[in-house]
Order: structure tokens, then sequence, then C-alpha cells
């Protein structure tokens, strides 16, 4: 089965994702189109509520540019830099193939998250 595309659009700009091969990236695949306000934390990522909580899975503390995390059950986190977070760590829900940088700004921003073609 090949990996499930998303498209990530704001008014800022647009990027694709490609959802990790796991049980939570395909929950948040179902729950999907989902617009979600999310803030700047650290300037390193825009963080969000999901409208629903997703499985909790294996986490990982490392991130690398353009990776979506799940925070906590339900908190959604893109990150425009790469680093490293506290314990627990993050479950890993995809990677962005696109320019992440356009969330590299100081401020909220609503997003969608759907399906890509």
């Amino acid at each position: 089965m090949a990996q499930e595309r998303i498209l990530i659009s704001s008014e800022w700009g647009e990027v694709t994702a490609t959802l990790a091969d796991n049980e939570a990236a395909r929950s948040l695949a179902q729950m999907l189109p989902v617009t979600i306000n999310m803030s700047d934390h650290l300037r390193q990522e825009k963080t969000g509520n999901l409208p629903s909580a997703l499985p909790e899975l294996t986490r990982q503390r490392d991130f690398s540019v353009g990776t979506l995390g799940l925070w906590s059950s339900d908190h959604l986190v893109i990150y425009y830099r790469s680093g490293r977070v506290p314990s627990p760590g993050i479950i890993v829900l995809g990677q962005a193939t696109g320019d992440v940088s356009t969330f590299d700004r100081p401020g909220s921003v609503t997003v969608t998250l759907e399906a890509a073609d």
C-alpha cells in the first residue's frame, strides 16, 4: 500500500507531506479534512489541537525540518527547524516534502490538512 500524501495549506502558503506508515498517521488521515489554529512555539514549530485524540505509539526525541509529530494525544506539531524534544518525545506522523520555512515566522496561523490529489 502506498503511503498517503496530504496537503497542508494556510494563508502563508502550502506544503505537501507524506504520512508515516503507522496507526496514528492512518487515524489522522481518517479525520481529514481538518482545520487547526496553530501557534508558534520556541521558534521551531507550529502547534495546534486536533479535533480528537490519535493512538499512542512509540515516541522519539529527535526531529528534523518538516517532521509532522504528535506531542500529546491530540496535539499536532509541524517542525520548521531541526532539534530534540524532552521526554517523552513525539510520535512521528509524517514528513513534509515541501518548503516548511513558510511557517518560520512569529504568530498564529490557521492551517487546513486534506488529502493531496
